[in-house]
C-alpha cells in the first residue's frame, strides 16, 4: 500500500483564548487548541452566554405588509 499525501497543518486561531491551533485531522479539538477551550466554549452555549439573533417581531399595532 502506498501512503497518503500528508495533509498540510495550517495554524488558525483558537476562538475561545485567541492562541495558535493547529487545525489538521491530528488536532481531535479544532478548530480549539485544547479540551478545555472547547468545553469553555460549550458550556458557554449551554448557558446561554451565546445566542442566535432572533428575528425583530412586530408590535401588535404595527401594521404587517404579510396581513393586507
Amino acid at each position: 500500500m502506498s501512503e497518503s499525501p500528508a495533509v498540510p497543518e495550517k495554524i488558525v486561531t483558537c476562538p475561545q483564548c485567541k492562541g495558535d491551533s493547529v487545525y489538521s485531522p491530528r488536532n481531535a479539538y479544532r478548530p480549539f487548541c485544547s479540551e478545555r477551550c472547547k468545553n469553555l466554549d460549550l458550556g458557554a452555549w449551554a448557558s446561554e452566554s451565546f445566542r442566535v439573533p432572533a428575528p425583530e417581531q412586530l408590535a401588535d399595532d404595527t401594521p404587517s405588509r404579510h396581513l393586507q
